[in-house]
């Protein structure tokens, strides 16, 4: 059966004029996750949007195939100025199959990148996702990426990258698509949450880590760790529940909440981690309501990531902002958003850290933290994704 797919207009107001001026055109192949979350506040806040979206599964096919879906469902009568998409589709087969869309501004934004996706070896690699996102920002206007490092990493690896063509390699393509390149950050709505936890401003720029958790002194408090994540083995699930096994052999006492969206194939050791770790689990699975998930962060003490693939990193800096302190590898993007305080180099080393957070919660409590979370705020970014969504603006 065919899958109808998910179109979504957003009418800014009861005026004609304004009914007509759906000049944005947001295409998002996987609607989930991060995906989702930016796709929606833009829709939300900016005036003249029009979504077309793919639900979040069986990301290869979307990746291959989108464009293909897309042609075909977007109407052929339209006044968009400009297309907003992110780099899952194949943005040069869509404008190829559709010339009425090759002469809109096009943006392509970087959620991730696929040219240093980890693999096992090199052999694993499929080189068509990679080879998709150059083409697009080769047909691209502007490219925007979620992170410093996500578009270093990315320009980077291009020449690397495409010395895996046996012969006839094209050249100097990071000459092509560099100039079209910025660094936009995902934007990120953040709750206001209770003054008790948080500043009165929901988006301070100094936030600081201190006091102690709903009022509970540190001699009657039992560590709270929150791993909240992808279902998938990018995010490194079995690293971080062989720390847990290797805490609960070491005799501490800890709470824990598993929480972050699944899709298609969930790897075996989530249910594995469930049977092991019943005696300290609080919360388990997917919280559809935000609500609910940001009642968990505000109430746990240290947010962990053992990634192996993160360009960003949205739930961590959420995370910040409930008071959580984070725990973070010391790579990826990690480094450019969090102090040295909080990155570990090892596994052992986040054993060990979290074994003496166990041991002696008020360590955790009592540290303070300056993290600047105002320049991934809604807030702040606004203007600039206006600036280019609503003006069609080039990068400067």
């Amino acid at each position: 059966m065919m899958e109808l797919p998910h179109c979504t207009e957003r009418i800014p107001g009861i005026e004609a004029d304004e009914a007509n001026s759906n000049t944005v055109l947001l295409i998002e192949p996987f609607y989930g996750g991060s995906h989702k979350q930016l796709l929606d506040l833009l829709n939300r806040e900016i005036l003249g949007c029009v979504t077309y979206t793919l639900p979040a599964k069986k990301w290869h096919w979307r990746a291959r195939t989108s464009a293909l879906h897309f042609s075909q469902t977007i109407p052929r009568s339209h006044g968009y100025r400009v297309l907003f998409a992110s780099s899952v589709l194949n943005l040069a087969e869509l404008v190829a199959l559709r010339r009425d869309l090759a002469g809109l501004k096009k943006v392509l934004y970087f959620h991730e990148n696929q040219l240093i996706y980890p693999v096992r070896k090199q052999q694993e690699r499929d080189f068509q996702y990679g080879y998709n996102q150059i083409l697009s920002c080769l047909v691209a206007d502007i490219v925007l990426f979620n992170s410093v490092y996500n578009m270093e990493s990315f320009l980077k690896s291009i020449d690397t990258f495409l010395k895996l063509i046996p012969d006839h390699r094209p050249r100097n393509l990071v000459r092509d698509i560099q100039p079209k390149c910025k660094v936009l950050y995902f934007p990120i709505k953040f709750p206001v949450i209770g003054t008790d936890v948080h500043t009165s401003n929901p988006e301070s720029e100094n936030r600081k880590l201190d006091g102690e958790k709903e009022g509970m002194s540190s001699s009657e408090h039992t560590l709270h760790i929150v791993w909240a994540h992808r279902w998938e083995h990018d995010k490194g699930p079995e690293i971080f529940f062989d720390t847990m096994y290797k805490l609960a052999d070491s005799g501490v006492q800890f709470k824990l909440s598993v929480l972050g969206e699944t899709f298609t194939d969930v790897p075996d050791i989530f249910a594995e981690a469930k049977g092991k770790l019943e005696a300290y689990i609080i919360d388990w699975g997917y919280q559809e309501s935000k609500e609910d998930f940001y009642r968990i962060l505000k109430a746990a003490d240290v947010a962990v990531s053992t990634a192996e693939h993160e360009f960003f990193g949205v739930s961590m800096l959420e995370a910040v902002h409930c008071q959580c302190y984070p725990l973070c590898p010391n790579k990826l993007v990690y480094p450019e958003i969090l102090p040295d305080e909080c990155l570990y180099r090892t596994p052992q080393q986040l054993f060990k850290r979290l074994r003496e957070f166990c041991r002696h919660p008020h360590l955790v409590q009592k540290k303070s933290l300056k993290i600047d979370i105002e320049k991934y705020s809604w807030n702040q970014l606004k203007p600039q994704y206006m600036e280019i969504l609503q003006n069609g603006s080039t990068c400067s």
